[in-house]
């Protein structure tokens, strides 16, 4: 069984992107490694380089300016990455610059690449999220988030990204997935008040195609209202991310009970998931198989990872 990985990134020195880190959370159980490197203004390239692992391959891209609305630039330098995988490879491993696995997951995963790779009903491979918030310390736990997305597809080139990279497609339609044990740390919402204002103005122009690119703000405040619910987290970080977390330089001191207040519809809903496992209304951008395998599909009651 061949892995690939594969993963877009442009100007990750610049907005503080993790991409080594995503990077270097699967290279382990990834034969190969592509990433596609936008037109950057830094020295992302040179940072991905630094690695030095004969695994990746870097494809240098340009960034398609027309495509400034809903984010459909980020779809489509998925794909270049995508396309440039070997054709010999099986499964496809993607990660986005803001994202990392914890090295506790890695043999699952692999075992769960080698016990599906036969049965062709399985597209692709769900993932659990932890989305932390504000600090390494915090994560959010409310409605407002996704809770999972496929991260591991087949090989197949009628696969493509969707929208704005969150999701795939097959000839049209969501791929037939499974739910596997592991979970995606996704670190995008940790940052300082000023870093998370720049990330807003940077993603408003992929977004918006009459944005108008402003510069980076050295002292900005942010509103951390639109996280919901959050929580303290008690386990331990992929190892990979240990360093970064130590030269954290700013304090999260938001009220966290304000944050955390709901509306009494919000409340019920909460309660309802709390008690069944089913988010009534949620948005899926997959296909949930129901499989008799000897480690079934998981469909509700999801664990945090301690």
């Amino acid at each position: 069984m061949k892995v690939s990985g594969f993963t877009f990134i442009r100007n990750a020195v610049q907005n503080d992107y993790a991409i080594v880190e995503a990077i270097t959370s699967i290279l382990p159980i990834c034969d190969e490694f592509i990433v596609a490197a936008g037109n950057s203004t830094d020295n992302t390239n040179q940072l991905i380089a630094n690695i030095n692992s004969p695994k990746i391959k870097i494809i240098n891209t340009t960034w398609d300016e027309q495509l400034r609305e809903g984010g459909k630039v980020f779809a489509e330098e998925t794909n270049k990455a995508f396309n440039a995988i070997s054709p010999d490879a099986d499964w496809a491993f993607y990660i986005q610059g803001d994202e990392c696995v914890h090295e506790k997951y890695l043999p699952l995963i692999r075992q769960e690449m080698e016990t599906c790779l036969t049965d062709k009903r399985i597209e692709g491979l769900l993932f659990k999220y932890l989305h932390f918030y504000g600090s390494y310390d915090y994560f959010a736990d409310s409605r407002n988030w996704y809770r999972r997305e496929i991260r591991v597809v087949r090989n197949d080139k009628r696969i493509h990204s969707y929208r704005d990279a969150q999701g795939f497609r097959i000839d049209g339609r969501k791929l037939n997935v499974k739910l596997i044990d592991a979970y995606i740390y996704h670190y995008g919402w940790v940052k300082p008040p000023h870093g998370l204002v720049n990330k807003i103005r940077n993603f408003n122009q992929y977004y918006d195609k009459n944005a108008i690119y402003e510069p980076p703000v050295a002292t900005a405040t942010f509103d951390y209202g639109n996280a919901g619910m959050i929580k303290p987290f008690t386990g331990g970080h992929p190892g990979v991310m240990l360093e970064r977390i130590r030269s954290t330089n700013w304090k999260f001191t938001t009220d966290i009970a304000k944050m955390s207040s709901y509306s009494l519809r919000k409340k019920i809903l909460n309660k309802i998931y709390q008690y069944t496992g089913i988010r009534i209304g949620e948005y899926k951008n997959y296909r949930l198989l129901k499989l008799k395998l000897n480690n079934p599909v998981s469909f509700y009651n999801d664990q945090y990872p301690s």
